[in-house]
């Protein structure tokens, strides 16, 4: 897959992963590098961007019974942000959809 593809849509897709429940990153990283061929280490900036952009916070979680890890959650902010983003990707994949189609 052209590698121009994957950046445009990684931040999208981690959102959208937040979208429905709290992750943590390795946990992350390897969801999406069953479904997209990415390089590891690739997810964390990501994540590292939408801390400091407010749209995502961190805890730590004791709950795996091993060392504690950093789970990522969406802020309000992210949530509005990903709603917009969402809507605006299907929007542009539909157009283009429609020229492929031509």
């Amino acid at each position: 897959m052209n590698v121009q593809y994957k950046k445009g849509v990684l931040e999208l897709c981690v959102l959208s992963m937040l979208a429905k429940r709290d992750w943590y990153g390795y946990e992350i990283s390897e969801y999406l590098s069953q479904k997209i061929d990415i390089a590891d280490g690739t997810v964390y900036p990501i994540l590292r961007k939408l801390k400091s952009d407010g749209f995502v916070t961190t805890y730590l979680s004791e709950e795996s019974g091993g060392p504690p890890r950093k789970y990522y959650s969406l802020t309000k902010e992210g949530r509005a942000t990903y709603q917009a983003d969402r809507n605006d990707y299907l929007n542009f994949a539909a157009i283009v959809e429609s020229i492929l189609e031509d």
